[in-house]
């Protein structure tokens, strides 16, 4: 047997050793990888995710929108709803007749698409190119047209096109690259780079951290920079050079004291000498006259100028109602208030009527009371005030509008913007529980009224905002039903089924019941009024009532929060007591 030599070890040492080598150099490759920034750039057009050519992308206060503009022939356009939802809300889009709108204090701005001129009020002003391109979804608007009615900044720039827009004024956290760096899309070395910086470049500092930064550039670029390359922070203030307009309203140098009168036809009218003869401290009539008539901007009028005349002898104002109701109680469909807000044209037709009746009819004022309002038709509907606000200023007419209690489905009725433009805003605080409700319950409980007022405050002004009280009530009937029949459905084995119902009464018939039913009332100290429950032929009848007492605490609310005045609805509900109570509060 052969013994094994040195020799025989020198190859499988050799083979070892390389292995070895080949092993720590791929080791130290991959040190070396994981530790050596990237040097892949990326492609901005894909970051900014641009599609076309004519695509802009928009870099918005320090964000970036997944919505792009427009370049076309050279200039930025911006989508409508980036104008409307971002820069400025009151800008209005009419899609059916391709108009762009805009209401100033005093002015009316009207562009057509396609055109190179625009109209303020009726004076025609132009511009070198396009102001408005319609596309197939929503409009596009010249961004330089847009600034002159908007706050905000804006710089374009190129490879690719982008624009910077800022809204947002006052102090910013900013800071200098310490040394040439890159900005990156996220941190990490390994992250491809946006953007190199140089020594001294300013940086708005987004989201500070202890390894990589978020930053945004002069020109649009936001990333990511290792936060050792940025020097000490500090702070910028950006301010902005937009001038705001001042608004005016039509005030009265009195508390208002409004009576709703309802005239369903022109005989009614005949009893206005009545009505105010029963009221005491009434300085604000206001009669349901007007209602609309087709989708063309036509009204119906129930209108009277000897009743105008009596009440101007007697020192009452009139402020004429117009409702998007009144038609069914002429015979007539009422007509779909959705055809007629959307369209320029028509908005133009009815507001051009109702001023026209203002002035044949001697009025002081107009009460707008659109209720049921589609939350889709809401822009076109602050749109309608807005123009309607204009006509009635240049007239010498005072624009009241009547608003249900605020909730979240009626924040469309958008009131802060209401009462930029209206002289007063009026909040029906009742109707807490109505027919159709789930449960019988009071018209307006002093919480409800509580909550309808500090709700409104907050987009209103105290001095603009008029609280609206009821002279009814309802009768709430709880009519047993037998086991298995349909109103029976979904109640618990530990109550007794019944149908619910009500209807509405007025102060003086709910006290007949009272007194006719042998009832006692019984003050609700939660509600602030009497509540009476009793039982007639097997049948619970409950009702929170309204009298002179229940008013006073809503008075109360009403001058502990210095309205403008309070407003009744309607004139004739009331016994004669009450007023007794209101000149108290309103004189």
């Amino acid at each position: 047997m052969k013994k094994r030599t040195k020799k025989n070890f020198i190859p499988v040492i050799a083979v070892i050793v390389l292995i070895l080598v080949v092993v720590l150099f791929l080791l130290l490759a991959k040190v070396i990888e994981k530790y050596t920034p990237s040097k892949e750039h990326q492609d901005l057009s894909e970051y900014y995710q641009m599609t076309t050519a004519e695509d802009v992308a928009i870099i918005f206060n320090n964000e970036i929108l997944p919505t792009h503009g427009k370049l076309i022939d050279g200039h930025v356009y911006l989508d409508f709803n980036t104008i409307h939802d971002r820069i400025n809300s009151r800008f209005f889009w009419d899609h059916n007749e391709n108009k762009l709108l805009y209401t100033t204090a005093t002015d009316l701005i009207t562009a057509d698409a396609e055109s190179t001129s625009y109209y303020v009020t009726k004076d025609s002003h132009s511009m070198d190119h396009t102001i408005v391109k319609s596309g197939a979804d929503t409009a596009y608007v010249a961004i330089d047209f847009v600034k002159q009615y908007a706050d905000f900044s804006y710089e374009i720039f190129e490879d690719p096109n982008r624009v910077v827009i800022t809204t947002q004024w006052g102090d910013y956290t900013v800071a200098s690259a310490k040394k040439d760096t890159e900005i990156r899309v996220l941190g990490g070395i390994k992250s491809p780079i946006l953007a190199e910086v140089e020594k001294g470049t300013v940086l708005t500092v987004l989201a500070p951290d202890e390894t990589w930064t978020q930053v945004a550039t002069a020109n649009g670029i936001v990333g990511y920079i290792k936060s050792k390359a940025l020097g000490n922070t500090s702070t910028e203030t950006r301010v902005s050079d937009y001038v705001e307009e001042e608004f005016t309203h039509l005030r009265k140098d009195f508390k208002i004291n409004l009576g709703w009168h309802q005239v369903t036809n022109t005989t009614a009218n005949n009893n206005v000498s009545t009505i105010l003869q029963n009221t005491k401290g009434i300085n604000v009539i206001s009669p349901t006259w007007f209602y609309l008539k087709d989708t063309s901007g036509n009204i119906g009028s129930l209108a009277s100028l000897d009743y105008v005349n009596y009440c101007h002898q007697n020192g009452v104002e009139v402020w004429a109602l117009v409702s998007n109701f009144g038609a069914k109680d002429q015979g007539l469909e009422n007509p779909n208030l959705t055809e007629i807000l959307t369209y320029t044209s028509r908005r133009e037709a009815l507001i051009n009527n109702l001023i026209s009746a203002a002035i044949q009819y001697n009025l002081d004022g107009i009460n707008v009371d659109f209720e049921s309002v589609d939350p889709a038709v809401g822009d076109a509907y602050i749109q309608f005030i807005r123009e309607l606000s204009l006509k009635c200023a240049n007239n010498g007419l005072v624009l009241s509008v009547d608003n249900y209690s605020p909730t979240d489905y009626t924040a469309f009725y958008n009131r802060a913007e209401q009462a930029v433009f209206a002289d007063y805003v009026i909040v029906m605080a009742y109707d807490e529980h109505y027919s159709g409700s789930p449960e019988a319950g009071s018209v307006a409980s002093i919480g409800f009224v509580n909550d309808s007022v500090a709700k409104t405050l907050l987009e209103v002004p105290a001095d603009q905002l008029i609280l609206g009280m009821p002279f009814y009530t309802r009768v709430w009937s709880e009519t047993p039903v037998t086991d298995g029949s349909q109103e029976a459905e979904g109640t618990s084995e530990d109550t007794v089924p019944f149908k619910l119902d009500c209807y509405s009464v007025g102060m003086k018939e709910a006290q007949n019941l009272v007194n006719t039913n042998g009832a006692v009332p019984v003050w609700s100290d939660e509600a602030k009024q009497y509540y009476v429950e009793y039982i007639n032929d097997g049948v619970t009848y409950k009702i929170w009532m309204e009298d002179a007492t229940s008013l006073e605490e809503k008075l109360k609310v009403m001058q502990a929060n210095q309205l403008a005045g309070g407003a009744f609805w309607k004139l004739g509900l009331e016994t004669s007591d009450v007023w007794d109570t209101v000149i108290k509060y309103i004189n």
